[in-house]
């Protein structure tokens, strides 16, 4: 019911996911079609960098600000870090509190004056500032550190490196929100190295039961999770692309002039295969390296011609093999009766 400082920085590692995941689908979507040359009109989408910034950034964002609260001295108080965010954030348009200028909600007693909104990418959070403070500030202190790695068990010592007297520092140790910070960076980049595959999981209901389907649950995950910029963004360009190489060599076989074998580049032999199949100009587009086809149906027509296909291929060695094993076995009969009649006719 009240969201504090966990769910915060939780929500905001959700942001960054998501901003990822804007930037390797969305804009590399984008992207690729400028990159082979394909023409397109770009699509505009909600990018929530904004928001990140909002809360990562190094001088003006709601974690920095955190930090400069418990490390500043003097008293120190959730209120005080909330007074700090409305004089920053004020004119923010995706943060919102009783004392904020963007807020429409000044006589709203949804939002109490102990608490601030932020507009995340899934929609509005509300965050009790009740111990941000308190929980932001690392408690694991030096002494309790150096204890630890006195410790007798080497798994132990190896989790609290910073108690090693050699590596003693007499700065304050991090607050927890600038590790899960840099924790978060660390998972960026590392992401970024990658080549990523995105499974959404939709959940029909919140009982957790079979054969439950709650429709406003459901548009509500779809809405929050990027998935209608996605399928608008598809729908605006190519459902489908695919180097020509394997192109040609998954339905090369639905074409006489490039089965069994295509002795020219893969580009002219996808060409000669589209043309014979009769596939519509406007269903498609060649690309620098890649086919481009816009409609699921083309994909689905192109499935089902080399399924056919498959099958007619099955009953034609299905024929010729029997027909070798027939005539296999006719041949032999053929000299076996040769055989016994030359036998019977030296002794006839």
């Amino acid at each position: 019911q009240d969201n504090s400082f966990e769910q915060f920085i939780i929500n905001y590692c959700n942001e960054k996911l998501q901003q990822i995941f804007i930037e390797l689908t969305l804009k590399e979507e984008q992207e690729e079609y400028v990159r082979e040359g394909i023409e397109w009109t770009h699509i505009e989408y909600f990018n929530n960098a904004i928001i990140c910034d909002l809360i990562e950034n190094n001088q003006t964002g709601i974690l920095a600000m955190l930090d400069e609260e418990c490390l500043r001295p003097g008293t120190v108080t959730d209120e005080t870090f909330l007074e700090k965010l409305n004089q920053v954030c004020a004119t923010h348009q995706h943060f919102e509190s009783r004392m904020s200028k963007c807020s429409r909600f000044l006589n709203d007693t949804s939002l109490p004056h102990s608490c601030f909104r932020i507009q995340h990418y899934a929609g509005k959070v509300m965050y009790q500032v009740e111990g941000f403070v308190d929980k932001n500030n690392d408690l694991l202190y030096r002494d309790l550190s150096q204890a630890m790695w006195k410790a007798s068990h080497s798994l132990i010592k190896a989790l609290f490196p910073e108690g090693n007297p050699a590596k003693i520092n007499l700065k304050r140790p991090p607050t927890a929100g600038s590790q899960f910070k840099a924790s978060v960076a660390t998972l960026m980049k590392n992401l970024q190295t990658k080549n990523p595959n995105y499974i959404r999981c939709i959940k029909p209901n919140e009982k957790k039961a079979a054969h439950i389907f709650n429709e406003a649950l459901v548009c509500h995950q779809i809405r929050y999770l990027g998935l209608l910029e996605n399928v608008r963004v598809r729908r605006a360009g190519y459902a489908f692309r695919q180097a020509y190489e394997p192109c040609l060599e998954r339905y090369k076989m639905l074409c006489k002039q490039t089965w069994p074998h295509w002795r020219g580049p893969a580009r002219a032999g996808v060409e000669v295969l589209f043309n014979e199949l009769r596939i519509p100009e406007e269903e498609f587009s060649f690309g620098r390296s890649k086919i481009f086809i816009r409609n699921p149906r083309t994909l689905f027509k192109l499935e089902d011609l080399r399924k056919q296909r498959l099958e007619d291929l099955a009953t034609l060695i299905g024929k010729i093999y029997r027909g070798w094993k027939c005539r296999t076995r006719f041949l032999l009969m053929k000299r076996c009766q040769i055989v016994i009649a030359s036998w019977y006719r030296r002794y006839a």
